[in-house]
């Protein structure tokens, strides 16, 4: 299968099926998306089992699924597409296993059977939460991994079909984690990326049975004489107007006194849902060593907090991300740190 571009749009909207060894003008066209507000994609099921096609726009999601050992069959539509709703479908035994916003704001994952995949099938596996985020999943022979945002930070947790779960201990106070390519269906193994304010990109290997953890690589910083231990990250919390808790990542350097005479550098996005998680960077390192202070403001129009987070910083109400900004820097200046505008 292959995906091809519209020559005018270059939006992806034509999946092909190659065979190897024939020329490509022998290709068979398998679908086409012919909404120019979508565009679509191929791929694999973990299990290697099925194909999907996905047609994807901002509000709305479409799957179809097809045998992989059947690739001249008829492509099935898991759910027709409907505005405002969202999915994405992996396979495990006799179920697919769906994240969907259906019902569900920050999302739920469902499954449904092999034979009824419309959404009047769904049953809950992790049910929605208006406190929790559902960022994603990854299915395992044995184990089911969710990646889900609390607090403003991410969470992943590793849980057994049938037994106990556990969470992956992270030590940092603000941080950024999440999941990598796990193509291995069968397998204890789970890799994941970490970075915090104080320390570098690092890859790790996790064992899920004995819930060890190896570092397979970590960023390089030039500096030779740069040392994690030499600075130090806080997780605050400043009232907005309208008293909603606003997250605050704050980093510095060791005996820097928070006392209004060094100068703090205050950042913040706070649109289209993107999340700004704490994360390293060795270009802050200088500011570091002059006696700055790095603070982030996870201001509302990003998704740190879940979905409400986004909307409620958006269209009409966009001005909050901008109040938001201005509380946290208040917060920040009543706590003893002066600022920088």
């Amino acid at each position: 299968m292959c995906i091809r571009d519209s020559p005018e749009t270059l939006r992806q909207n034509k999946i092909f099926k190659h065979v190897l060894g024939t020329d490509q003008a022998q290709d068979v066209l398998v679908y086409e998306e012919k909404d120019d507000t979508y565009r679509c994609g191929v791929w694999k099921s973990k299990s290697k089992d099925y194909l999907f096609i996905g047609s994807f726009q901002t509000l709305s999601t479409e799957l179809q699924y097809l045998d992989a050992n059947t690739p001249d069959g008829d492509w099935q539509i898991i759910q027709p597409r409907e505005r405002d709703l969202e999915y994405m479908v992996d396979h495990f035994e006799d179920h697919f296993y769906i994240r969907t916003n259906l019902d569900a704001k920050n999302f739920r994952l469902v499954k449904t059977p092999l034979s009824n995949t419309t959404k009047e099938n769904w049953i809950d596996v992790i049910p929605h939460r208006s406190d929790i985020y559902l960022q994603g999943f990854d299915l395992f022979k044995d184990y089911l991994v969710i990646e889900e945002r609390k607090a403003g930070l991410i969470n992943i947790r590793v849980k057994k079909w049938e037994g106990e779960e556990q969470y992956i201990p992270f030590n940092d106070p603000a941080y950024q984690a999440y999941t990598t390519s796990n193509l291995d269906f069968d397998t204890n193994i789970l890799r994941y990326d970490y970075s915090s304010l104080t320390t570098p990109f690092t890859n790790f290997e996790y064992n899920m049975e004995t819930k060890t953890t190896e570092v397979l690589k970590q960023e390089e910083v030039l500096d030779p004489n740069f040392s994690s231990a030499n600075y130090i990250s806080e997780r605050q919390f400043a009232t907005a107007k309208d008293g909603t808790q606003i997250p605050l990542s704050i980093v510095y350097k060791k005996g820097v006194d928070k006392n209004g005479t060094n100068p703090l550098l205050l950042y913040a996005y706070g649109s289209y849902g993107n999340s700004i998680d704490p994360s390293f960077n060795s270009i802050r390192l200088s500011l570091l060593e002059r006696g700055f202070i790095y603070a982030i403001a996870h201001v509302r129009g990003g998704q740190e907090m879940g979905r409400d987070w986004y909307e409620n910083g958006k269209l009409l109400k966009k001005k909050i991300t901008f109040t938001d900004f201005i509380d946290c820097g208040e917060h920040l200046i009543n706590e003893g740190l002066s600022l920088i505008h």
